[in-house]
């Protein structure tokens, strides 16, 4: 095996081991490209010498996290406001109406944005909410978002978008009614950030507190899972979610033939419902 090969193997072993991605070949292309910055920063070039640089930590590093900071470098943190929208559409059309009727005696909501990145999935799930103000009064609404990501999980607690990103999936209504353009950028308002609260979570650990949640959004996260690992990540999501509650994926991504934990919702496109609530695994070890 040459050297360069061996760098690679231990980089995408330290992806698995924190997040439980798989890094496989049609994706060792990117690996260069995510980790430039911190080639330049470290005043390296290529992944034999950040292997080094992980193995033997110079003096220069104390108090440094290095392995961490290479596994944020290589998440995927794309997401962007009301991402597919043709789906996103069926929430407030179908999904929570639905909800509201199987919750009208406790009046209480609870949704888990698993792999939530820097928030704006969870921020438009909150717009929903605030767009029927009238409708959702004196109900007990709480919105979680989570994600693997420090980085990532900062970045949503912030807020503050940049304008290329408040841009991509918001109308100019949306942006002036729940944004503030400041110096640094495009800032939430409190009408979108009142339900919501954010916190660093491994979905492969034991599910976050208030669970079991009434919706869970997990998109485009089990993309970048082994089979094994998303066998284990469906049994988490099926422990979080209430057995009459609703399992939201990426447009591309389905339940059958992977788990037997969800089935289809019918013409639903992209909803799930539990089938088998089970214990959930054993945690895995984490480096």
């Amino acid at each position: 095996m040459e050297v360069s090969e061996a760098s690679h193997q231990i980089i995408a072993e330290l992806l698995a081991a924190r997040t439980g991605q798989h890094l496989t070949e049609s994706r060792r292309w990117r690996v260069n490209s995510a980790l430039a910055g911190l080639f330049r920063e470290l005043g390296i070039s290529n992944v034999d010498q950040l292997v080094c640089l992980l193995a033997a930590p110079p003096a220069g590093l104390s108090g440094r996290d290095l392995s961490q900071e290479v596994v944020e470098a290589l998440l995927n943190n794309e997401t962007y406001f009301f991402r597919d929208k043709p789906t996103f559409d069926q929430l407030p059309a179908e999904i929570l109406p639905e909800l509201a009727h199987r919750r009208r005696d406790t009046r209480r909501l609870s949704i888990w944005s698993a792999g939530c990145s820097t928030g704006q999935e969870v921020y438009s799930l909150a717009m929903l909410f605030a767009d029927q103000a009238d409708r959702w009064e004196g109900w007990s609404i709480d919105i979680l978002g989570t994600d693997v990501s420090h980085r990532a999980i900062n970045a949503a607690r912030s807020g503050l978008y940049s304008q290329f990103e408040v841009q991509r999936g918001l109308g100019v209504t949306q942006m002036l009614t729940y944004f503030d353009e400041t110096p640094r950028g495009w800032q939430i308002r409190d009408e979108a950030r009142g339900i919501v609260r954010f916190q660093q979570h491994n979905m492969l650990s034991p599910h976050p507190g208030r669970a079991p949640f009434d919706l869970v959004l997990c998109r485009n996260v089990l993309l970048y899972f082994d089979q094994s690992t998303r066998a284990e990540a469906f049994a988490r999501l099926a422990s979080a979610t209430m057995p009459d509650g609703f399992l939201m994926l990426g447009a591309g991504e389905t339940v059958v033939g992977q788990t037997d934990r969800f089935g289809p919702t019918a013409k639903r496109a992209s909803f799930f419902e539990p089938l088998v609530q089970v214990a959930p695994p054993a945690r895995r070890k984490t480096a």
